[in-house]
């Protein structure tokens, strides 16, 4: 008798019971889950790291299952990977990891679950002689067995050749190479490797000997058929042997959806050829679960189906405001594509970029725009995504295997002309499995995506009747050779009046509704949304404001729910603080009087725009220049051409010339946790440093903001729209803005173009004849200051004897 090294375990598993399929130690197995009961314990499963017992039923055709119904020995599995399909079932790959006998079924609501004894058997180096003996021989069976029956793979003889265990070579060979469910569920009782040798070579032998006396029979027949009986008799043969392993319905039904379904030529003829390919292949072996899984997808995929483009624009107007406030260019830019689809209806290939800073809308104006066209919307995305094959889809040839995101996403729109929203485009990574960003360039190319392949597909499929929508945060991570085949569409920052307005049609609605109310119980006024809009966000879109309207719901709520007399609440600017606590922001406002060495700057972040002072102080010294305040490196080297253009006009301005060498600068720019870079700072402290040097007050009621060249050209920005609305909200008057932006006012905000003097400005000399402040009121302020130098210099004598007075009165 062998030796052997046994190992035993006990668990607690789910149960999943397969059909026709038996699971062995060591071998993956691919298989699609259908009973509601096997799904719940496959879900079960990773809350006991993956490990699950797979069993086999006794009667295939049984419809309720019962702990009768399964065999009490099957194979502890683990769960190496599942996916959902669009039909509610479950794609699954499992590997084995060893035998068990079930010592008790148990019942919960809604899957089996079982108490199993792990069993391994594992032959010691004394039996190696024996054990190599009954390899061979099995061995040598089952190549005898594959020179009868030619339609088992030389891959299986190859592979099988190379295992040296016993046991694994013996689960092998079942899984592989036998046929009959009953006889590979006998093999998998046989914990004994040598029994379980010795059963594979008795049943390949008895399946020879059979396959050898049909072949004689068979030689015989066809020796006095003519061609037509020949014919006849092997489409017979080949169907009642299909009926015997089970296949032949899915094979038939597989014919009849190929023929009935609107396919292309070339797409018809391979998935024809696939479905040969499954009527040779043996029943429930892995080829066969790839060609099925392979087969339904191409079948899910609408080749053919597709919507009618709705191309009434006033319609589609309608629809695109009636979701959105604002974002004129994006609608704008759709309603011109529908016009013109409208005059040539073979128009195709859209790809628009909306960028723009988070919350602004970017992802549901993609839904609105899907809706105003009559399209199916479906959204990819792409953040994180790092794979290549995430976009094309893995070869099919693989187990496991799935298609690409964009074939995953034209099946579950279901139509060949979909919306195809290709979300956080500019989150995309890479590694060593590839660049997701390369493969998007043949899928938004205009030219190549006639014929866009996925891997797994491996046909060709039209993508230029989609219309391709993405989003980004920002363009600096998107690679140029994507970037130029989109065409981008920037999605500025909200303003106050606007986010009023979205607060007022959407977010309050919205909100009311999923707490339960409505505006009949809960009034929240556009005061309190101006209050939270002022000094409680600070953000470009409005994920913040409504977050904020979402606590005033839920406390109101509350408010209703605890006294039932309260019929109707208000919210106006007043009582936002009892709702959302103190005010957490303090918005930037000018100075109260004139100051020197003090600039009213602009920025833009992407929170939107902001005032951004400049302070600079002149001291006795040697020459250095000290730059505080978290400045980035443009700005560090704007300060220094801001330094060398004054030193260049000092004398126009009465300053020293030898400034540079006998004093110390130091240029600050306050809230110094917060980082800060760009350009556009040149014109301010070009000011404040003509400011400090001179003694010359600057006006407090000017903000400016412009590049500074070393000649003192007044160079063009950025981001003018923001910053006005932050020069507005701080109670300036007049703003300095380059000569080049003046073609950039008709789009800011109305309300701040009206209430606002711009100034053009084409060198800094521009620049500082309007900030600075004129010597005839430089010469009040310098009386004012000599009438203070006065009093202060009186007050502590009248101070002491008001104190003397009132010590004697005492």
């Amino acid at each position: 008798m062998p030796k052997y090294i046994e190992k035993i375990e006990q668990l607690y598993l789910p149960v999943i019971y397969l059909r026709g399929i038996v699971a062995f130690p060591s071998i993956p197995l691919s298989f699609e889950l259908s009973d509601e009961s096997a799904i719940h314990a496959a879900e079960a499963a990773f809350e006991t790291d993956s490990l699950v017992l797979i069993c086999a039923v006794r009667d295939i055709e049984a419809e309720n299952i019962t702990h009768d119904s399964l065999f009490r020995t099957g194979t502890v599995s683990k769960i190496k990977q599942s996916v959902k399909t669009p039909e509610g079932n479950m794609r699954i790959i499992t590997e084995g990891y060893s035998r068990a006998s079930v010592s008790e079924f148990r019942s919960f609501a809604d899957y089996i679950a079982a108490d199993v004894i792990c069993k391994t058997l594992t032959m010691t180096d004394e039996d190696s002689i024996r054990s190599e003996a009954y390899c061979r021989a099995m061995l040598t069976e089952t190549k005898e067995l594959v020179d009868v029956l030619p339609s088992i793979s030389n891959d299986i003889l190859t592979t099988a050749s190379a295992i040296k265990t016993p046991a694994l070579l013996a689960d092998f060979i079942a899984a592989n190479i036998l046929v009959k469910y009953p006889d590979k569920q006998e093999i998998l009782e046989c914990f004994d490797p040598i029994r379980r040798i010795e059963k594979i070579i008795a049943l390949i032998r008895a399946e020879r000997e059979l396959l050898e006396c049909e072949l004689r029979i068979h030689k015989k027949v066809r020796s006095n058929l003519n061609q037509n009986q020949k014919d006849f008799y092997l489409r017979e043969q080949v169907r009642v042997i299909q009926e015997e392993l089970g296949d032949a319905s899915d094979i038939d039904e597989y014919e009849e959806r190929i023929m009935k379904a609107k396919l292309p030529d070339e797409v018809r003829k391979k998935l024809l050829k696939e479905n040969d390919r499954l009527a040779k292949t043996p029943f429930g072996s892995s080829e066969a679960t790839v060609i099925r899984a392979y087969l339904d997808t191409c079948l899910e995929i609408p080749w053919s189906a597709e919507t009618r483009d709705r191309v009434d624009v006033k319609a589609a107007q309608k629809v695109l405001d009636a979701d959105h406030n604002g974002l004129e260019k994006v609608k704008e830019r759709i309603l011109e594509y529908l016009a013109v689809k409208q005059l040539s209806p073979e128009l195709r290939n859209q790809m628009i970029c909306l960028v723009g800073p988070p919350g602004v809308g970017k992802t549901s104006v993609g839904a609105s725009i899907a809706k105003a066209m009559k399209r199916k919307y479906v959204r990819v995305s792409l953040g994180g995504v790092r794979d290549e094959a995430d976009i094309r889809g893995h070869r099919k040839t693989y187990i496991g295997a799935m298609p690409g995101r964009i074939i995953d996403a034209l099946i579950k729109a279901e139509v060949k002309n979909p919306l195809i929203l290709l979300d956080e485009i500019d989150k995309l990574t890479r590694d060593s499995h590839g660049d997701p960003a390369s493969a998007l360039l043949e899928v938004l190319d205009g030219e190549q995506n006639k014929a866009f392949r996925d891997h797994f597909v491996e046909l060709p499929f039209d993508l230029s009747n989609c219309v391709f929508i993405a989003t980004a945060n920002t363009l600096d991570t998107v690679p140029k050779p994507l970037l130029d085949r989109m065409e981008v569409i920037e999605l500025k920052s909200y303003t106050r009046r606007e986010k009023i307005a979205i607060a007022h049609d959407h977010l309050i609605p919205k909100q009311l509704k999923r707490h339960g109310l409505s505006k009949r119980n809960v009034n929240i006024t556009d005061g309190a949304v101006g209050e939270i809009v002022d000094y409680y966000t600070r953000e470009a879109g409005v994920r913040n404001l409504e977050r904020n309207i979402a606590a005033i719901a839920r406390k109101a709520a509350k408010k209703l729910v605890e006294n039932e007399e309260l019929k109707k609440i208000k919210v106006d600017e007043t009582v936002v603080s009892e709702y959302l606590g103190a005010r957490k922001l303090l918005p930037e406002r000018i100075k109260q009087q004139d100051e020197i060495g003090v600039v009213n700057g602009l920025a833009y972040t992407d929170a939107g725009g902001d005032m951004l002072r400049v302070e600079v102080a002149v001291l006795d010294g040697t020459g250095k220049i000290e730059l505080t305040g978290s400045l980035g490196d443009v700005m560090k080297e704007s300060a220094k051409i801001a330094v060398s253009y004054v030193r260049s006009i000092a004398s126009r301005y009465g300053i020293p010339s030898d400034f540079y060498a006998k004093k110390d600068i130091h240029i600050h720019f306050p809230e110094g946790a917060v980082p800060k870079d760009g350009p556009s700072a040149g014109v301010t402290m070009v000011t404040a440093l003509v400011s400090a040097l001179t003694g010359r007050y600057v006006r407090r009621d000017v903000a400016m903001t412009g590049e500074i060249s070393l000649r003192g050209n007044v160079l063009a920005i950025g981001g003018l729209k923001e910053k006005t609305v932050a020069a507005y909200s701080a109670g300036v008057t007049t703003v300095l803005i380059p000569e080049d932006n003046m073609r950039n006012l008709e789009e800011l905000d109305p309300l701040v173009r009206e209430h606002l003097r711009f100034i053009p400005c084409k060198t800094a000399a521009d620049v500082l004849a309007n900030a600075l402040v004129p010597k005839e009121r430089e010469n009040v302020y310098a009386e004012k200051k000599e009438k203070n130098d006065k009093l202060s210099d009186i007050l502590p004598t009248i101070n002491t004897t008001d104190n003397v007075s009132a010590t004697v009165s005492r």
